[in-house]
């Protein structure tokens, strides 16, 4: 989907996350080096993913709203 440049309303969702990455990463850190930057981004990434509940999925972890997910499908 385009996205013309200046409409960051067109896609709120990536807006958010963005913002999430600079508010809880970018802006507490300092980097010394690239390597340094791609393991703390790398860890971050992790956490985002996996055992950090988000409010769009009802406050459930990613990896619980795929498993319940999974079961709804399964039980169809």
């Amino acid at each position: 989907m385009f996205i013309e440049p200046g409409c960051p309303w067109q896609n709120p969702f990536v807006e958010s996350f963005h913002a999430r990455v600079r508010d809880e990463l970018l802006n507490g850190e300092q980097f010394a080096c690239i390597a340094e930057a791609r393991v703390l981004i790398d860890d971050w990434r992790e956490h985002y993913n996996h055992p950090r509940p988000h409010s769009l999925l009802g406050m459930l972890t990613p990896a619980a709203f795929a498993a319940d997910c999974a079961l709804d499908q399964a039980g169809r």
